[in-house]
């Protein structure tokens, strides 16, 4: 079933309006007396029935309200440096499917793509409804935010509030996710950072460092960036019992 995230906090009686109505009338051609799920502003989630459509305006009215579980029990953040190419796009769709809560692209020492000012704002916008649409499909309570390109510092500085901070490098041959997420079963907080085809520089890898982030190692074969941002996020949801255990 459909489930589109409504603007306004919840009432019986509630109005979707702009690119979801538009979506509801013309392209699914959806008429009165159908069902819809839809997450409110304060997070509702609830059965609706398309009581009217009114130019572009769907009324919708109450049938049942849905306990909202869809969501980890860990909140995930992921840090990814900016990768080559369309591959933000997947990793954002995948990302938000699995359950990140935020993604911050991180302006990284071996980023080939370089994003700065209006070309950012629009890269970062694309991001954003990317996300929207995924976390429509996935069932998602929320929309997960996309942040503006940042900085490493500006990353150390966003995520200073994390229980948990892992760094996914190459070099790094002592310490595996599976401990690091063992040693720290009761984290509410995980930020995950994956480096760009390039990966994590020395000077990246000690300033973090002294910034309370561990650096784990993913195994003994080389993922590109894209794949260890997936295999990351499934270890931790795996290993907080969000995958069905």
């Amino acid at each position: 079933m459909h489930r589109f995230f409504v603007r306004e906090n919840f009432a019986p009686q509630m109005t979707i309006t702009g690119k979801d109505a538009y979506h509801i009338t013309k392209v699914l051609r959806m008429q009165v007396g159908e069902q819809v799920q839809i997450v409110s502003l304060d997070q509702v989630s609830a059965l609706m029935k398309i009581a009217s459509v009114t130019g572009d305006e769907v009324s919708i009215v109450l049938e049942e309200l849905l306990p909202g579980v869809n969501e980890p029990r860990t909140k995930l953040l992921l840090a990814q440096g900016l990768p080559k190419g369309d591959k933000f796009d997947f990793v954002t769709q995948k990302a938000v499917e699995l359950g990140v809560s935020t993604i911050i692209p991180v302006a990284l020492d071996n980023c080939v793509v370089q994003l700065k000012g209006e070309k950012a704002e629009k890269k970062v916008s694309r991001w954003q409804k990317i996300a929207e649409e995924a976390a429509k499909q996935a069932k998602r309570d929320i929309i997960p935010t996309v942040a503006p390109v940042s900085t490493l510092a500006e990353l150390v500085m966003a995520t200073e509030h994390i229980q948990l901070k892992i760094l996914a490098y190459e070099v790094e041959d002592k310490l595996g996710l599976r401990q690091v997420l063992s040693d720290n079963a009761e984290a509410e907080s995980v930020a995950i950072l994956i480096g760009p085809e390039g990966g994590i520089s020395k000077d990246e890898y000690t300033y973090l460092r002294a910034h309370g982030w561990q650096s784990v190692s993913l195994g003994r074969r080389i993922l590109r960036t894209e794949t260890a941002c997936i295999a990351t996020l499934a270890a931790v949801l795996y290993a907080s019992g969000d995958f069905g255990g």
